[in-house]
């Protein structure tokens, strides 16, 4: 099975999508591929949207969240666990992450909570004025004049 698609044919008949291909092709290489940590993504409205990481073991001042333009990066490092004794058995995965989600135009981060041991955020799209559609209104257009007037000012027959 062929896992690459050559988008070489699309990027030269569009102009400015560039980015979308990029992200297309970060997609496919599987950016994440070990899966840590898990995460749901959720749509809790119409524009409104959850991201919930499954960070246990970590405290929340061991997290950090960067928003910048287009792209969400959630980083986590442990603490050292020097003075907690001898592990016979480790089992609960609390190695050092960083989780980037690309977000589209318009899509907002906003608070985030830390219960249970996940992480939740919370996204919104808030599209500009000047891009959200308008209703134009027909109005009545001016009345012609009744009489064409001829070349010296006379009415014309």
């Amino acid at each position: 099975m062929r896992t690459n698609f050559d988008f070489a044919p699309y990027r030269r008949s569009t102009v400015g999508f560039d980015r979308l291909f990029d992200l297309l092709e970060t997609g496919l290489r599987g950016e994440a591929a070990d899966g840590y940590p898990p995460f749901d993504i959720v749509r809790d409205g119409g524009d409104s949207y959850r991201i919930t990481l499954a960070v246990a073991g970590f405290a929340p001042q061991e997290i950090e969240i960067v928003a910048q333009q287009n792209q969400l990066s959630i980083t986590g490092k442990r603490a050292e666990d020097a003075d907690r004794g001898d592990y016979l058995h480790r089992g609960i995965a609390t190695r050092t992450f960083e989780r980037r989600f690309q977000l589209a135009d318009f899509i907002e981060v906003g608070s985030a909570t830390f219960e249970n041991g996940l992480l939740s955020i919370a996204l919104k799209r808030v599209v500009p004025e000047a891009m959200k559609p308008r209703r134009i209104e027909i109005g009545q257009s001016q009345p012609a004049n009744d009489r064409l007037e001829g070349p010296q000012g006379q009415a014309a027959a």
